[in-house]
């Protein structure tokens, strides 16, 4: 019916997996009972702790990439702890949120990062573990503005 290159299959495939991403975010909601703010992004692929999902907390507009990971709980120091992520934050590809972190407004996790202490508002931070590269301002699902 659609061929790959029309514009059918794309609106199809783009409505398909808003679709998905929409209903894993209720799901997350309703179910497991994170707290998840409005026009957020979760990638199906990223990893949110569900050991302790009640410690789950992102703020609204804000962007979680694939295979990015947010944990709640650290077993080998018998740890349970909440995660706060602000409003319109990036959390990178492949970027790891350590138990009880705190990441403010506006701010950018780079790919790959480890984050193992609290962000301060409109930093970007990069490494393992994560240090603050620079100050920044973002918009709608962490992307950055231009000045």
């Amino acid at each position: 019916m659609f061929g790959k290159s029309s514009r059918g299959y794309r609106f199809l495939h783009v409505t398909f997996r808003y679709f998905l991403l929409d209903l894993r975010i209720n799901i997350l909601r309703k179910v497991y009972g994170m707290n998840i703010g409005e026009g957020v992004k979760i990638s199906l692929k990223a990893n949110l702790d569900k050991t302790n999902p009640k410690g789950v907390n992102i703020g609204d507009g804000t962007y979680v990439a694939f295979d990015a990971v947010i944990l709640t709980h650290d077993m080998s120091r018998h740890l349970h702890a909440p995660v706060y992520i602000g409003k319109q934050c990036f959390v990178g590809a492949r970027s790891m949120i350590m138990p009880g972190v705190k990441v403010g407004n506006n701010c950018v996790i780079a790919a790959g990062s480890i984050v193992t202490k609290n962000v301060e508002d409109n930093s970007l931070v990069a490494g393992n573990p994560a240090k603050k590269i620079r100050n920044v301002e973002t918009k709608n699902l962490g992307v950055i503005v231009r000045k």
